[in-house]
């Protein structure tokens, strides 16, 4: 009996390496990271459960410190496709990665160069058993506040509250537009807005 599988299921399991597609613009290294994060059901209050916002950090493989996933985008990969592999790659979860959360310059700890590194969200769907990295990278879900403290680069901690913010400001509009419609009789006729 012969199995197919998926490409979109199937992970490497040894990550990329090597500077040889390594992107570079004006000399400084180009990176891609992703804040993953995911929604722990807390507690039920009445009809409504509180959610509250967990990320993931991986150890460094360099230090003691604590940081999101990235590593350097190549030339054969959009900046969301490199995030997400690093991803993987380092933290050995997977999903739907989001819009940019910024653009950040920044000195390299080990080498005496500048790099310019992008950050994006990422709601994690599945969260992998074996990955490509987890002999040399401990991975942690905690609290922002938590993974604040302990993230070792000041341009993640501001891709963190970046992300924060944008996920506060979508659960407020999706509240606000819920009260609207929870205010709008079931029979009401409603304007037909798509050729706007």
């Amino acid at each position: 009996m012969v199995a197919l599988v998926s490409q979109e299921n199937v992970v490497a399991l040894v990550s990329r390496t090597g500077r040889e597609l390594q992107r570079y613009r004006k000399g400084r290294r180009q990176v891609v990271g992703c804040i993953p994060y995911r929604y722990k059901i807390e507690e039920k209050s009445g009809l409504s459960d509180l959610h509250e916002l967990e990320v993931l950090v991986i150890s460094s493989q360099k230090g003691k410190g604590m940081l999101f996933p990235k590593g350097g985008w190549e030339l054969d990969e959009s900046k969301k496709e490199a995030a997400l592999r690093e991803t993987i790659e380092e933290a050995g979860v997977r999903g739907i990665v989001g819009g940019k959360l910024g653009k950040w310059s920044f000195k390299s700890k080990t080498h005496d160069t500048f790099y310019e590194g992008y950050m994006f969200p990422l709601l994690v769907e599945e969260q992998l058993e074996f990955w490509p990295e987890q002999s040399v990278r401990q991975r942690t879900w905690m609290s922002v506040s938590e993974a604040r403290e302990v993230c070792q680069h000041w341009w993640m901690k501001e891709a963190l509250d970046r992300l924060v913010n944008r996920l506060a400001s979508q659960k407020l509009v999706g509240r606000e537009t819920h009260q609207v419609l929870s205010c709008i009789p079931p029979h009401a006729q409603l304007p037909n807005l798509t050729h706007l």
